[in-house]
């Protein structure tokens, strides 16, 4: 089945729904020709989530299966196709939540079953790296990744499409995790990333010394639970843990503005030193960045002047596909055809997995 698909012009349809937004999108691929995509749709949970200060699983379920139909009618329009013009259903696999999975999953093999074609599981995070290669400027093989999210910090080694290294990963809190607890402790909005990034605008990013946890180990790895330990630490000193009013009090910005800079600075540090030290560790000069977090534009900057520096090049995906999203799961199913190593499946059969090590696949 899988040289069935590489042969001719093929049309992918992704499916993300692997927790707080519902991604539809459309990928052509072509024979000696690198993929492109047609059209994408994307909902975003974050303002039903906000007043629980995060995410509910169940509530994101729900809403996915209100989500998902609209948002396929909207991409095929767009890309001015139908249903029939589909040649593969990918959808996200795993990682993500149980729940959440499944509704993408579920819809995947529905159509797949009407119309019949076949199906491809995809990992989330080969999404995330892949999604570069949709970029005005895209890599090329070899490079090192490094993908920062909502709850992975990880550094890889990537040689092709399915050939992927571990050189490192966080041991606990990822820094997305590091960015929106830290947030959350300052009185910021969910998500917090975001907005402690804004306030970072206004304030010194050397106004509280905060830990660069194994900034200097002898491995890649990386943890920033100590961080958001030491945010809560100064935030304790001052009184100002859990008091919303003095929190929520204009008086108290300039403060917070120094916090929030003093948190993202010591996060960038960690992360463009661990990704100078993996790219001389393996001899290369390219890096892909991927993941939410690699829509911050601090890291965007100190990774682009330190890569200057070494003669080497960094390379982003468009900051519209920088979240989750159904543009990066059909381009790493249409990657994986192109290379051969797709192995679609007959849809009447589909299964996701909540945990899945992406080096394993």
């Amino acid at each position: 089945m899988s040289s069935d698909l590489q042969k001719g012009t093929r049309l992918v349809l992704g499916v993300e729904s692997s927790c707080d937004e519902t991604g539809l999108a459309l990928v052509r691929i072509q024979p000696g020709q690198p993929p492109e995509l047609l059209a994408h749709a994307l909902h975003s949970q974050i303002d039903m989530h906000q007043a629980y200060g995060g995410v509910v699983p169940e509530l994101a379920s729900r809403d996915h299966i209100r989500r998902v139909v609209p948002l396929a009618r909207q991409v095929l329009g767009q890309a001015g196709q139908v249903l029939q013009d589909i040649d593969l259903i990918a959808y996200t696999r795993g990682p993500g939540l149980a729940g959440a999975l499944l509704v993408g999953a579920g819809f995947a093999a529905a159509l797949g079953v009407a119309l019949d074609k076949p199906l491809l599981g995809v990992h989330h995070l080969e999404g995330h790296l892949l999604s570069p290669f949709l970029s005005v400027d895209p890599p090329t093989f070899p490079f090192v990744a490094l993908l920062v999210s909502g709850g992975h910090t990880q550094l890889m080694r990537v040689d092709g499409v399915g050939r992927y290294t571990l050189l490192g990963e966080t041991v606990d809190d990822a820094a997305g995790e590091a960015f929106d607890k830290s947030a959350k402790l300052m009185g910021l909005p969910y998500p917090g990333g975001p907005h402690l990034s804004r306030l970072a605008q206004e304030g010194r990013d050397d106004a509280f010394d905060l830990p660069r946890p194994m900034m200097h180990s002898a491995n890649l790895d990386f943890s920033f639970a100590g961080l958001k330990t030491a945010v809560r630490t100064n935030l304790v000193r001052m009184g100002w843990l859990d008091d919303e009013l003095r929190l929520k009090d204009p008086a108290s910005r300039p403060v917070l503005a120094d916090l929030a800079a003093s948190t993202q600075a010591a996060i960038v540090e960690v992360l463009v030193r661990k990704s100078l030290a993996a790219l001389k560790r393996t001899g290369l000069q390219r890096l892909v960045v991927a993941g939410g977090v690699g829509a911050n534009q601090r890291l965007r900057d100190q990774l682009d002047e330190a890569a200057r520096r070494r003669g080497g090049r960094v390379h982003y995906p468009e900051l519209h596909l920088c979240t989750d999203n159904g543009a990066m799961i059909a381009l790493a199913a249409a990657m994986r055809v192109q290379a051969g190593l797709a192995q679609p499946q007959h849809a009447a059969t589909f299964d996701v997995m909540p945990r899945w090590e992406l080096a394993s696949i």
